[in-house]
């Protein structure tokens, strides 16, 4: 009679190896990269989210796009926003993408101006530093519709907001996009220091400076180890 292959002490010994090595390459893969999640709401903002209001009601839903979930930002004369608390250290997550759509830009917005500083897409990754009132840096990514794609700005209204300008004007309104930035060289860029721990992940909208509307979708979010694959 044959004998079974598992009955065979060494080559049990083998699988058992061979499965236990794929569970920690899994969980490897599983922890290179790390997802934030937009779950549906009947009320409130998604799951784990928190709004804030400057000026005016915020107003925003969520929705169903190709790559999953995704908010809804619209904005008539209001300033408004939804954050997620996470706490890690942005060396071991340096990359950021996500895909964002804009439909509506705010008319005249210009970063660049306080009186006009109004955008319809913003990104931002915020670094807590006590005060944190105060002291926090901010580094955000945003569509405006003025300044040009590349500009560097710091903000006109917190000396500790600093700005890349990833796309600008109507050229492109109406597609999904995809961006990816390096997070921590880009902090290093703008701060001249090496950044603190992450605290914050933001998404924002406004037209109240430039009394006019806006709207935008935004979503996909992933942090990870390394840039994805063109």
């Amino acid at each position: 009679m044959k004998k079974s292959f598992f009955n065979t002490p060494v080559k049990f010994l083998l699988i058992f190896a061979a499965l236990f090595s794929l569970v920690l390459f899994g969980k490897a893969i599983a922890s290179s990269v790390m997802s934030v999640p937009i779950g549906k709401s009947s009320q409130g903002p998604p799951e784990g989210w928190k709004v804030k209001e400057w000026n005016g009601k915020a107003a925003f839903s969520v929705m169903e796009a190709d790559f999953g979930s995704a908010i809804n930002l619209k904005s008539s004369s209001t300033s408004s926003a939804l954050y997620r608390e996470m706490q890690f250290d942005i060396r071991d997550y340096p990359y950021l993408s996500w895909h964002w759509k804009v439909t509506a830009l705010p008319t005249g917005g210009d970063v660049r101006r306080k009186n006009r500083d109004d955008q319809a897409a913003q990104v931002y990754v915020v670094f807590p530093r006590w005060p944190a009132a105060v002291n926090s840096r901010l580094v955000g990514y945003i569509w405006d519709s003025t300044a040009p794609a590349g500009s560097i700005v710091q903000s006109t209204k917190t000396v500790n907001t600093r700005y890349i300008v990833l796309r600008s004007g109507p050229g492109e309104l109406g597609k999904w996009l995809k961006e990816e930035r390096n997070v921590y060289e880009d902090y290093r860029t703008l701060f001249k220091e090496e950044p603190p721990q992450a605290g914050r992940l933001s998404v924002m909208i406004d037209s109240d400076d430039t009394k006019s509307a806006a709207e935008s979708f935004i979503g996909n979010f992933i942090f990870s180890k390394e840039p994805s694959a063109k």
